[in-house]
């Protein structure tokens, strides 16, 4: 796959890349960790109810939020379970980590002058914590957090203002993210280059990548 996914990516026909945090820049076994793990246990500790239980409730709760910004935002889930949620998203931070070859893709980008773009869906909360562990800040060009936008990546919508923040052609603009219902609302508004990754959560099996190109690691679409 690494020589084939390469021969798909002319650089030569990208000036901007749009970068994906969770699961595409950062593994996703913490955020895993976090929301299948750890806040059940201590919803379970707070109610007084059994883990199966919390557990249960919990993931009864993310499926009805699924794809809106509500999902993804820190101060919601704080306010719905009167639970510190930042709070405890610190007490699994050390499983904060940056996947294989990102950095050396990140100064890749630097190099072939390639404006870098953070864009995520993650509350900036989160976006701080992950951020202040990984010290990735400084090799982006720009940070977008969809909270500003009022938009998660998923709505159509997003794009049309994120093109008014952050200007891009779309047929220049190379998006790599681990979701395939945004990559799809991505492929909708007309990006030309798009990849999924295939693992991101390095603690889980490889995923389907529906009608995709995939990568293993960023190794795979840099030069030789």
């Amino acid at each position: 796959m690494s020589s084939q996914t390469h021969s798909l990516l002319n650089w030569h026909k990208i000036d901007t890349v749009f970068l994906d945090m969770d699961g595409t820049l950062l593994d996703l076994n913490y955020d895993n960790q976090f929301w299948l793990k750890h806040l059940p246990q201590r919803y379970a500790e707070q109610y007084q109810v059994s883990f199966d239980e919390a557990e249960n409730i919990l993931l009864n709760r993310y499926t009805e939020m699924l794809g809106t910004l509500e999902w993804y935002s820190v101060d919601y889930w704080t306010d719905e379970l009167e639970m510190d949620v930042a709070l405890l998203k610190e007490e699994v931070a050390h499983l904060i980590a940056v996947h294989p070859y990102v950095i050396d893709f990140l100064v890749f980008l630097r190099e072939q002058q390639k404006r870098a773009v953070l864009v995520t869906n993650a509350h900036y909360k989160c976006l701080s914590l992950k951020m202040q562990r990984t010290q990735l800040a400084h090799h982006f060009d720009h940070i977008v957090c969809a909270h500003d936008l009022g938009l998660p990546k998923e709505a159509t919508a997003f794009w049309d203002k994120l093109q008014y923040l952050e200007p891009f052609d779309p047929n220049r603009t190379l998006f790599i993210d681990d979701s395939l219902p945004v990559l799809r609302s991505a492929a909708h508004y007309g990006i030309h280059h798009l990849l999924a990754i295939y693992q991101p959560d390095s603690q889980s099996p490889p995923k389907a990548v529906g009608e995709f190109q995939a990568i293993r690691s960023f190794r795979d679409i840099m030069p030789d």
